[in-house]
């Protein structure tokens, strides 16, 4: 079975930091391209930061570039993002996505087929 599984959300003050896990289950982590998305209360999924496999090259928001930063072990098959100086409006549920289809980077959220469950990301004091 097909999973993705994400860990490392939680509370944080502004200016803190957090690290997403975003594990594969039932199949290696290593299609074209892996990222996040993240969905606030009212809004529509937002495409957050991507990575091409086949040559690392990321790509990211306006909103999080040079904040966030995406990465991947292959030997644990897991890819991650590494969010620093957070801030009130990165609050947020947070999904690891992937595709066998795309032979591209895309932001479009309809274009990937293997979602995560979620891990729900807050920016308070």
């Amino acid at each position: 079975q097909v999973q993705l599984v994400e860990s490392g959300g939680g509370l944080v003050q502004p200016g803190g930091s957090l690290r997403l896990s975003c594990a594969a289950s039932g199949f290696t982590l290593n299609y074209y391209v892996e990222g996040w998305f993240r969905q606030a209360p009212g809004k529509q999924r937002e495409g957050v930061a991507f990575m091409a496999t086949s040559d690392g090259s990321t790509y990211y928001a306006d909103s999080v570039k040079g904040r966030f930063t995406i990465s991947r072990d292959n030997a644990k098959n897991t890819v991650y993002l590494q969010m620093d100086s957070l801030k009130p409006d990165d609050t947020a549920v947070y999904y690891c996505v992937t595709s066998p289809r795309l032979r591209y980077v895309s932001f479009d959220p309809d274009e990937y087929d293997y979602w995560g469950q979620g891990t729900q990301v807050t920016v308070s004091s």
